[in-house]
């Protein structure tokens, strides 16, 4: 099995088609151990890229994955790292988008990364009490000091990205050059019709997040909820409400139902198909995949194995089950 390495929209740098985050799971879900196991079988299966953020886990999820990269001894040349700005903390300068936050976060990022540069630095909402200009300048002050190769955003709309892109190519600064928005087969809107105009105009690359929908499209919540699943825990009753306790909720477990047997008839597991659909779309740069065992690693993995049996005739019955194309304009 090959990984596939794709291009981050019109950057040069190129991400593996699966790459591996570490919400919920590092220094929440589980330690160093399981996360190294977890790491070197992605890296052993080709995965080049590693999403973190300054919010998980308060920060503890990088500095896991530090470990595990200091530890584990990768050249840099082999591997990308990220981390996201906007929730660090409770104080009025600890969180938002503000030029003394998005550099402080910076500089503790990469220290509890132990790494000299993050490869990708993403703002990870909008912040409307802060001047664009001030959040794209500090972005490009961090790239010209050699601390951030590439900054984006993650979960802002299309015009929100445009003003940014607008801000820097006025002044002369660098340009965002990602979107991280979370996009599976029950969340299309934003990804397919929303931002349809920036792949081509601003050559926007992506990296997604949630393909599985915090589990809903692996299939193990069809007959309940297992223990020792994300959606079992108490401290994410909220996601549990709004994936499964809702009449959207069970209208999705409908689905997944029918799609499992989509799975089946093509000889691939529920997860896989819901990855592979994913990498279909050739506006996906990478899929962010989660895992707290080394075994969903190995499964997830071969979801590129599951691409090209996606044929016209398959991805034609996954349409009719879901039902949620977005209507997008012809103009």
């Amino acid at each position: 099995m090959d990984m596939e390495y794709r291009r981050l929209g019109s950057a040069g740098v190129k991400v593996s088609a699966l790459s591996l985050g570490a919400w919920v799971t590092y220094g929440g879900q589980v330690g160093l151990e399981i996360a190294d196991s977890c790491m070197s079988a992605a890296f052993d299966h080709g995965v080049n890229f590693f999403d973190n953020a300054e919010a998980y886990a308060g920060g503890e999820a990088e500095v896991v994955m530090g470990h595990v990269l200091k530890r584990k001894g990768w050249a840099r040349d082999t591997f990308l790292v990220s981390s996201k700005v906007f929730w660090g903390g409770d104080g009025p300068n600890q969180k938002g988008l503000s030029r003394k936050h998005v550099v402080e976060a910076c500089h503790a990022a990469l220290k509890r990364l132990q790494v000299d540069y993050l490869d990708f630095y993403f703002c990870h909402r909008p912040d409307e009490t802060t001047p664009i200009e001030e959040t794209v300048r500090a972005m490009h002050d961090l790239i010209t000091q050699g601390k951030v190769l590439y900054w984006g955003t993650s979960e802002w709309s299309a015009q929100e990205i445009m003003e940014a892109f607008g801000v820097a190519e006025r002044y002369g600064f660098h340009k965002p050059q990602m979107e991280q928005p979370q996009y599976n087969m029950l969340h299309r809107d934003r990804f397919e019709a929303e931002y349809r105009h920036l792949y081509d105009r601003i050559g926007l690359g992506t990296t997604i997040w949630s393909p599985l929908a915090s589990g809903l499209l692996t299939g193990k919540y069809n007959e309940g909820i297992p223990a020792g699943s994300r959606l079992s825990l108490s401290n994410l009753s909220w996601l549990k409400e709004s994936k499964l306790d809702s009449d959207e909720g069970r209208s999705h477990i409908d689905k997944v139902r029918k799609l499992t047997e989509v799975a089946k008839s093509i000889d691939s597991t529920m997860a896989q198909l819901a990855l592979a659909w994913c990498l279909k779309n050739p506006r996906v740069s990478t899929v962010i995949t989660g895992a707290s065992r080394v075994e969903q690693v190995t499964e997830n993995m071969k979801a590129i194995e599951v691409l090209n049996r996606l044929d016209g005739q398959v991805l034609d019955r996954i349409e009719s089950i879901l039902g949620n194309k977005p209507d997008i304009p012809s103009v």
